[in-house]
């Protein structure tokens, strides 16, 4: 494994913590690949809760699954389909809100994916956390930092190759609920697949399931970081899967085991500046791994916190900003969490690097910043 275990103590903690700390080159990426848009999408089929507009978009798991483009992998009809190696990518932060970072204006909102050399493409599935309303209805809810992403980037993220955008965050509903809801239609209509919010606690906590190479996958988002309790969805309240319960979180991720092979966390959770992860989400990673987590991708605290193995299981703490301003050389360092299925379910870990070179423009590095062992190979990182 290119992930190190984590032995129910501080001490590999503490070591990646200095390795993070430590200082970094930013070396100008060697463009390998067309990038993104230099492909077509991989299409997959998809299912997850009806959106509460009209539309195309996924429906309920239930029936049968709502395809969102002609697949590009041959699925086996027979009843135990072939599996095939699967690549799977994850990434935390992601604004495409052009009054926050007007570079995406002037350059286009390829530019956000012009440095990754269409890393999204060559993958199976990417899973982003999108942290803007993508909504033109609602009022700004908060006094600073309300974000509200262009409707016109949608279709650039799903051309750039991301199939799942988890929408439970403390920017989800900055335009408030109605405008999640929205939000959760627009992203749907794009082709792109919605987790961790809903029309209430039944369908926030309804994960987005796909059926890839073989493979049915189950992806759920939470939110840890409620701005308000008027936020977490309820039994008849819409809102967004809360990520600080571990009983209903576990139970959440056992159903979903109940009906996929593996089931992936994408997860806004801890404090902002943290190059750990603290106590609770220590505990929260626990449960759900107990109930069958086979991943979980953290986010929220603008730091590229350690990937570790627990009990087996990849968990990558804190993926830091991705598309976002460079505000700081720290807030600047990132990674893509590249996440690989072998065909027997033997799974692997690592980091690919990645910097924020410019104002929402996150590119992959040729080299890591420092040794370690869950930096990805280098071939790894070309895309």
């Amino acid at each position: 494994m290119m992930a190190q275990a984590r032995n129910r103590r501080w001490g590999t903690l503490a070591v990646a913590s200095l390795l993070l700390l430590a200082a970094c080159s930013t070396p100008t990426a060697t463009s390998s690949g067309g990038g993104a848009g230099a492909a077509e999408p991989r299409a997959v089929t998809a299912s997850s809760p009806a959106p509460p507009t009209s539309g195309s978009g996924p429906t309920t798991a239930e029936p049968p699954p709502t395809t969102a483009a002609t697949p590009s992998t041959s699925i086996s009809t027979s009843t135990e389909p072939e599996r095939s190696r699967l690549v799977i990518s994850a990434v935390g932060d992601l604004n495409v809100d052009t009054d926050y970072i007007p570079t995406l204006r002037s350059e286009g909102f390829e530019h956000a994916f012009s440095g990754l050399r269409g890393a999204f493409l060559d993958d199976d599935l990417t899973i982003v956390n999108l942290e803007c309303a993508a909504t033109d209805i609602g009022a700004p809810t908060k006094t600073r930092f309300n974000f509200n992403c262009d409707l016109d980037a949608l279709p650039v993220l799903r051309e750039a190759g991301v199939e799942v955008a988890n929408l439970a965050n403390n920017h989800g509903a900055d335009y408030g609920l109605e405008a999640l809801l929205d939000t959760k239609g627009n992203v749907t209509a794009a082709g792109l697949v919605p987790v961790g919010v809903g029309r209430d606690e039944v369908e926030a906590h309804e994960p987005a399931i796909l059926t890839i190479g073989g493979w049915t996958i189950a992806v759920l988002g939470f939110n840890g970081v409620m701005v308000s309790e008027w936020w977490a969805a309820g039994p008849d309240k819409a809102g967004m899967a809360d990520g600080r319960i571990a009983e209903t979180m576990a139970a959440a991720v056992a159903a979903a085991g109940a009906r996929a092979d593996l089931v992936l966390v994408t997860l806004h959770w801890g404090f902002e500046g943290d190059l750990l992860p603290r106590r609770n989400q220590l505990d929260l990673a626990d449960a759900m791994i107990e109930a069958g987590a086979d991943a979980i991708f953290g986010h929220h605290a603008h730091r590229l916190q350690p990937l570790e193995l627990v009990d087996g299981v990849p968990v990558a703490w804190g993926l830091g900003n991705f598309v976002w301003p460079r505000l700081s050389d720290l807030g600047a360092r990132s990674a893509i969490a590249r996440l690989t299925v072998e065909p027997d379910g033997t799974t692997e870990a690592c980091l690919v690097p990645v910097i924020i070179e410019g104002h929402g423009h996150p590119v992959i590095q040729d080299t890591a910043p420092e040794a370690g062992e869950t930096w990805c190979p280098p071939a790894m990182s070309t895309g």
